[in-house]
């Protein structure tokens, strides 16, 4: 007992450990791991703040006041505005136009930008001139591109009236048919925007290792079969990002309805209004009646569709891509148990 006693006090007092002080260098290489990166993206969400997460808020705001635009605030009326809106037919026929020119648009564009990717991924002789190419609709504006297809689409002496009219097709109201408009908008948009998705799904498909292609055509699977269970799984993030992105600029459409036809009831979308798109309905709102209130409850019920159509576009491409990956390595695995 009595030596138990001599070692526990020949024994060093058990000490809480302290932290050596770190000198300047140390710290600030400990700053430059930890808090850096921080600094590094803060300027786009101070940007966001500022331009996008505040004007936002704001709008919202504005929707729940009686609000003009020389008057300024006015009394608060709650979801008056939200309410017309609803009830307004205008309205509606700006979101039915808007839908419909979005579904002519980005349906083939992203159709048409996977193609042409799938052909760009290829060994093609002088594939950088032809990758190129596909750039340059994007780099003309869009007031160029409206102003050039607004002749092509003239309906006395427009260029498609002409071709059509070679082989015995009646000349098209491009301007005047809502159907017709709607086509020749979406057009537009396909024209500008096809190629700059298909440059973007390209950098994506060129990244997917050659080695499963390889293996795949070992096993008997051809180029189509290859395309649909290994490049489009594996690019299903960029893929997503271009449906995202792509719905989002269709459901925005502005400038190619507003110029299409400025000769008829000031550029608002036709003279019946025939392809009138949502934000071009709230650009006459706010400018034109000059009801802010109105306008910003516009803003944000098309803010909320846009927000629903983008994440049904997500969880349906997700779904289709993750079923295609699911189905080839169901079938790999077959084949493996198979010959063992």
């Amino acid at each position: 007992m009595s030596s138990t006693l001599k070692a526990a006090e020949t024994a060093p007092s058990a000490r809480p450990s302290t932290r050596p002080k770190l000198s300047l260098v140390q710290r600030l290489s400990w700053f430059d791991v930890k808090a850096s990166p921080y600094l590094y993206i803060s300027p786009f969400f101070i940007l966001f703040g500022l331009l996008g997460l505040f004007p936002l808020v704001y709008t919202l705001v504005v929707s729940l006041h009686d609000w003009e635009l020389l008057q300024g605030q006015g009394d608060f009326v709650g979801f008056e505005n939200f309410a017309a809106t609803l009830q307004d037919r205008f309205f509606w026929n700006s979101i039915f136009n808007t839908l419909s020119i979005f579904i002519l648009s980005t349906v083939p564009q992203i159709t048409v930008a996977l193609v042409l990717a799938a052909i760009l991924d290829h060994n093609l002789k002088g594939k950088t001139f032809w990758r190129m190419s596909v750039l340059l609709p994007y780099i003309v504006t869009p007031v160029a591109v409206a102003l050039i297809f607004s002749n092509i689409f003239q309906e006395e002496s427009g260029l498609a009236n002409n071709l059509l009219g070679l082989i015995g097709v009646e000349p098209i109201e491009w301007k005047r048919e809502t159907w017709a408009s709607h086509v020749a908008i979406a057009t537009m948009v396909n024209w500008r925007w096809t190629g700059y998705n298909a440059l973007i799904l390209l950098a994506a498909m060129q990244s997917v290792p050659r080695d499963l292609h390889e293996s795949a055509a070992i096993d008997g699977a051809g180029g189509v079969r290859r395309f649909f269970s290994i490049t489009i799984p594996t690019i299903r993030p960029t893929l997503i990002f271009v449906i995202i992105t792509a719905t989002i600029g269709g459901l925005q459409i502005f400038a190619e309805p507003r110029l299409f036809d400025v000769s008829t009831a000031g550029g608002v979308g036709g003279s019946d209004r025939q392809f009138q798109t949502t934000v071009l309905y709230l650009w006459e709102m706010a400018f034109f009646r000059q009801d802010f209130g109105r306008a910003s409850a516009i803003a944000w019920l098309l803010f909320l569709l846009i927000v629903g159509i983008g994440l049904i576009n997500f969880f349906i491409s997700k779904r289709i891509a993750s079923a295609d990956g699911r189905a080839l390595k169901k079938k790999t695995t077959q084949k493996k148990g198979s010959s063992a």
